[in-house]
């Protein structure tokens, strides 16, 4: 099967998601089937191939579309320059028709709905529940299928009309061989510098208010001496500005990191942490956070929010749950985590074997069998 996915990102600058683009385009070419991505040719920070980037192998094609890339400018032009970009991205894809010979269109973009007129076999992947809905409804009940990344995001779509029968709940998920790493924990640590007296209590990914990393740092006063905590990502601007936020607390902000090295970071903690605000819609209901998986799949004892989105894959069994928003509650969290090393093992245990269900080629296999592909 031909399968044309088009997607309006900055690969490989935006590490989750480029990575979920690239791996799903992975699983599906490991699938045998014929697989083009297609993005826009847009400024990058990063020059490296995204093939090399994300250590993946070159089993599918990547094609570049101009687009009218505005990224340096973002500053000033906010929303109308990403309005600027996608819609002549959006004309270019028009033009070139890449997915006239294909068999399936795949996008997780809403602003590539409109092209289900165009084609009938056309699957989008949801990660929030669109704004301005009605703008997009028509296209949405063309659609061959829907891939909600949480129960509660499907809801959402039933309830505004969308045919249950229609949409798929499929989780984001992880590439269980990345972690599979022969070094270790005090390898790792020494690899990265590490005093190995020191508890590590880690965060990794982007400083967006409704990821909660705010939370965290907020929580470092009231965390044991020995306790080390480390945010690994964020965009150098939100890294500053996190800095300056919190240059009075005790923390440490390393920034983003290369893909390479995320499985190190995870495997040298003694406590992951996903501190998930809930004060967003899209944190509390919409979230499939790429790396939860990735913090299962490290075999490390997890610390995370108790929200709906969230207890979609963890529970007491397999994680420490506490309430959103409350820094002493995390902290309390972290601290019987670090104290009880029998329940970390148990629960970090649990998670693994959890994690397992969640690899890219089951993710896809669900999706293709579920929407009748297979």
């Amino acid at each position: 099967m031909k399968i044309s996915y088009i997607q309006n990102a900055r690969i490989p600058t935006e590490r989750a998601h480029g990575i979920q683009v690239m791996k799903m385009c992975q699983a599906l070419a490991g699938l045998g089937h014929d697989v083009e991505l297609t993005v826009p040719r847009r400024f990058n920070l990063l020059k490296e191939n995204p093939f090399d980037y994300y250590g993946i192998a070159q089993t599918f094609k990547i094609r570049k579309l101009f687009c009218w890339d505005l990224i340096p400018f973002d500053k000033h032009l906010g929303h109308l320059g990403l309005w600027v970009e996608t819609i002549t991205f959006l004309f270019f894809v028009l033009l070139a028709m890449p997915f006239k010979k294909a068999d399936l269109v795949y996008t997780r973009d809403k602003f590539f709905l409109p092209l289900s007129f165009f084609k009938k076999n056309f699957i989008f992947e949801a990660h929030t529940f669109p704004g301005h809905y009605l703008l997009y409804s028509l296209f949405l009940k063309r659609l061959k299928g829907i891939v909600a990344i949480t129960q509660k995001l499907k809801e959402s779509f039933i309830k505004r009309g969308i045919a249950p029968d229609k949409i798929l709940v499929a989780p984001d998920g992880v590439d269980l061989d990345e972690f599979d790493i022969k070094e270790s924990q005090d390898e790792c640590r020494i690899k990265l510098g590490f005093l190995r007296d020191k508890k590590i209590v880690l965060y990794s990914g982007h400083l967006y208010g409704w990821k909660g990393a705010q939370t965290l740092a907020e929580a470092s006063p009231y965390l044991p001496e020995n306790a080390e905590v480390y945010f690994v990502g964020g965009t150098k601007e939100d890294v500053e500005k996190f800095k300056i936020k919190n240059e009075k607390l005790k923390i440490n902000v390393v920034g983003h990191r290369p893909h390479s090295e995320i499985p190190f970071w995870l495997k040298s903690a003694d406590v992951l942490v996903l501190p998930n605000s809930g004060q967003d819609e899209i944190s509390q209901y919409w979230t499939s956070p790429m790396k939860l998986f990735e913090y299962m799949a490290a075999g490390r004892p997890i610390v995370a929010s108790g929200l709906p989105s969230i207890r979609e894959i963890l529970n007491e069994e397999n994680a420490v749950l506490v309430a959103p928003d409350n820094p002493q509650a995390l902290a309390q969290g972290i601290k019987e985590t670090l104290q009880n090393s029998e329940f970390s093992d148990k629960i970090s245990n649990r998670a693994f074997q959890d994690v397992q269900q969640y690899t890219w080629q089951k993710r896809v296999e669900k999706i293709l069998k579920g929407l009748r592909f297979l």
